[in-house]
């Protein structure tokens, strides 16, 4: 169930990886990045499901800068105009 699991998140991050080169505007970009974030931290929950919680802190962790940078990003790009 695990690899089921692993294969379908591989699958989005391949997507969303895709879409943050061929995205039209940056915006776009930095949304698929934080796709792919979303996607990371689901992987690291999986595997703490499996039985190791180191991976719940540092999905925690993760969560939080990537929200950070997610803000940051936003906020550049509306400085920007674009």
């Amino acid at each position: 169930m695990i690899t089921v699991a692993f294969a379908l998140l591989w699958l989005a991050a391949a997507a969303l990886l895709l879409r943050v080169v061929i995205g039209p505007s940056l915006a776009d970009r930095v949304v698929a990045l934080d796709g792919v974030l979303v996607v990371v931290i689901c992987g690291l929950a999986v595997e703490a499901a499996h039985g190791n919680q180191l991976f719940t802190d540092l999905a925690v962790v993760i969560g939080l800068l990537g929200f950070l940078s997610t803000a940051v990003a936003a906020r550049f790009i509306e400085r920007r105009g674009a």
